[in-house]
């Protein structure tokens, strides 16, 4: 019998890809499958290499029966693998997120230099008999301000090269570190400075749910009037109606599009129809060398999975053993909502760079494994404006490569080691907080929870003591201790007939400062929260998404 592993390879690869692939397995070249061919397929197959058309759903892992052991994606976005169905059948999913970089920047850079001097409006003008060279009189790049929104792989690439170009960069990114910005010659400002500032803005961010529509008629108002924007990330992330609504009116010059939020647009899209808007078909990694390039690292992932080593590039978590699971498993959702809450009471800037996480057990330190908890803690750090699925298997990696430090710390405490963790606690040191009573004595961001009945508590935010379960969404107030404050915000929520879920206050003495959380199942308007600030006695509050 031939041992070699059988690799079905669903969609058009790189012959450097495939070459690399039969070195080590038999590889199947069926493309255009069926989902039923598919399914039938799957069950003589060890791994499945797709790009974005294969949907390898619930139905593909049933039907392999047991045998599929990874799901390889040729590219970056994995919408079209089912990651849940793939972890409860033990099968991991790579993908290949490095090889379109450069592919990628220099498409932004070709959209922005056409942009500016009005290449494709021009070429068409030519081309249909007219020679208007007054009408396309175009704008310099030297001495511009460009604002890269995103600077991880391709936005730092954007950057390098319009430096290049004698422009003037600046950035926002909450995680990039300050030290590899400055490097490149790039300044970290806050989001609100970067768009406000910027001559040409270039969108580099991963749609999220804090990114989607982000570019939006209230950002769009506090922009310079005749900004230029420049979108190779994904469509999502721009309101298209409002930057139709922003160029008639002036505020944006032009527009020059890779992506859209459905693609392909209708015909008749009033944005792609502008006469001040480029669009192209998606082009960002379609280079000849990105290809290959794709090619290879999704080949070299797959190989090294079935070979049993820890892929990098893993999108979903690895099995645990059920026991641990079912022990550690309120905890691992505490882990990641503390993260969450922690990353978003941080003021952009800086960029979040040391992180400490100090656990509390009456466990002997051999037996409390914490690589789950700290994986799920980087999961709720950085998920929230990144393209990164993080788990147990590339959570460390994720991390390392932003250039953020996680430390742990252990308290032993005395009594029962019945349950794991009495409590877990989140620092993220040099950062300035968008809620200064955040801030611990200490001076780090810092937060607190434990698990109560099996479910997530935050008990500390700062140096404030609070007790509010972590369902739903999360509003902080420090205000004045004074009677009626609680009346005062539940009224507020109430007319707007948002749930409040719990509420808590923790202050420092009778009548002196103190900090109301306020657990809520739906999210506010903003109006509402305004009219919050807006209460005499409320010095400041925050709104946290978990």
């Amino acid at each position: 019998m031939d041992a070699k592993p059988t690799i079905l390879v669903s969609e058009k690869l790189g012959e450097a890809g495939l070459s690399l692939l039969k070195e080590f397995a038999n590889v199947d070249c069926s493309y255009n499958l069926s989902p039923e061919e598919l399914c039938t397929k799957i069950s003589l197959c060890d791994a499945l290499i797709v790009r974005s058309g294969t949907k390898v759903n619930r139905d593909v892992f049933e039907s392999s029966a047991g045998r599929l052991k990874v799901v390889g994606r040729a590219g970056v976005g994995i919408d079209n693998v089912d990651l849940a169905a793939a972890t409860e059948h033990g099968c991991l999913v790579v993908n290949a997120p490095t090889a379109n970089t450069v592919a990628a920047a220099e498409h932004g850079i070709a959209l922005l230099t056409a942009m500016a001097r009005n290449v494709a409006q021009a070429d068409a003008s030519v081309k249909a008999g007219k020679w208007e060279r007054n009408k396309y009189v175009g704008v310099s790049l030297v001495g511009k301000t460009l604002a890269v929104m995103g600077f991880g792989k391709v936005g730092s690439e954007v950057a390098r090269r319009a430096k290049g170009l004698g422009m003037h960069v600046i950035a926002h990114d909450p995680y990039a570190p300050a030290d590899r910005a400055r490097a490149i010659g790039v300044e970290l400002v806050s989001f609100d400075e970067a768009i406000s500032t910027a001559d040409f803005i270039s969108l580099h961010m991963p749609l999220t749910a804090a990114t989607s529509k982000i570019l939006n008629d209230e950002n769009f108002a506090k922009m310079k009037k005749g900004v230029r924007i420049i979108n190779v990330a994904r469509g999502g992330v721009i309101d298209e109606e409002a930057l139709v609504r922003a160029i008639d009116t002036g505020i944006v010059a032009q527009a020059a599009l890779d992506v859209f939020t459905v693609e392909p647009p209708p015909k008749d899209s009033k944005l792609v129809q502008h006469e001040s808007v480029i669009a192209t078909p998606h082009l960002g990694a379609s280079t000849m060398e990105a290809q290959e390039g794709v090619a290879i690292e999704i080949a070299e992932a797959v190989v090294g999975a079935l070979k049993g080593e820890l892929a990098a590039t893993a999108v979903n978590a690895p099995m645990v053993p059920a026991q641990v699971l079912t022990e550690l498993k309120p905890y691992v959702t505490l882990a990641e909502k503390l993260g969450r809450l922690a990353v978003q009471l941080v003021a952009g800037g800086s960029g979040v760079k040391t992180v400490k996480v100090t656990y509390a057990s009456a466990r002997a330190p051999d037996d409390l494994d914490t690589r789950l908890l700290r994986a799920m803690i980087i999961k709720g750090l950085i998920e929230p404006i990144s393209s990164v699925f993080v788990n147990l298997v590339n959570a460390d990696f994720t991390a390392k490569q932003r250039g953020l430090r996680i430390t742990e710390e252990r308290i032993i405490l005395d009594g029962s080691p019945e349950s794991p963790l009495e409590s877990v606690q989140v620092q993220i040191a040099n950062v300035e907080s968008k809620f200064a009573s955040a801030i611990s004595d200490a001076g780090e961001v810092t937060v607190e929870g434990r698990v109560k009945d099996g479910i997530p508590h935050l008990t500390k935010v700062g140096s404030f003591e609070v007790d509010v379960s972590l369902e739903g969404s999360l509003i902080l107030c420090r205000q004045v201790d004074q009677p009626g404050m609680i009346g005062k915000v539940g009224s507020i929520l109430g007319q707007e007939n948002v749930n409040v879920s719990f509420m808590t206050v923790g202050r420092i003495a009778p009548r002196k400062q103190a900090v109301m959380a306020i657990g809520v199942d739906e999210e506010p308007s903003k109006q509402s929260l305004k009219r919050i600030g807006e209460i005499s006695a409320v010095e400041e509050f925050v709104y946290l998404k978990l």
